[in-house]
């Protein structure tokens, strides 16, 4: 008999179905309320993605429309499970997570970062994962310190 009368799915349709999750960070998942009320949102798209998904009458179309929500609904929905939410510091004499820190680096840059989750960093828009090389550096320095991160030299210049 041929295949194409057959339901049954092709190798390759199988392997695009079964995706391996999506790796989960082995330190504590630290976040702000933000990041919290984020995880929740790209949670719930997740949910929506493949109920959407789940409508498709052909099953391995069905099966490969699904595949990335659902890997998405197993990540999120342990993000979201394990979430510590770390309330905004009250006082800003030293880097914490939550800290918008400015610093200046040796070649003359200088850069301004808020020290927050894992899930919410974006370097890009001015956040900085708390694990990161140099928020784990900057965390309980006061302004006016130098700290080495990758052979350079940053110096604290405003805590807020």
């Amino acid at each position: 008999m041929s295949v194409a009368f057959v339901k049954e799915e092709s190798a390759e349709a199988a392997s695009e179905t079964l995706l391996p999750d999506r790796p989960i960070s082995p330190h504590p998942n630290l976040v702000t309320e933000a990041g919290l009320k984020a995880l929740e949102l790209q949670l719930q798209q997740a949910r929506e993605a493949y109920d959407a998904a789940s409508t498709i009458e052909d099953v391995n179309e069905r099966r490969r429309q699904a595949a990335n929500p659902l890997r998405d609904l197993r990540y999120f929905a342990a993000r979201v499970r394990t979430a510590q939410v770390i309330p905004d510091p009250i006082s800003f004499g030293t880097v914490a997570f939550g800290s918008t820190v400015t610093f200046s680096r040796d070649d003359g840059r200088v850069q301004t970062y808020r020290v927050v989750g894992e899930d919410e960093a974006d370097p890009k828009a001015g956040s900085i994962s708390f694990v990161s090389p140099v928020a784990r550096t900057l965390i309980g320095k006061t302004v006016g310190d130098v700290v080495g991160v990758g052979g350079q030299e940053l110096e604290v210049i405003a805590i807020s």
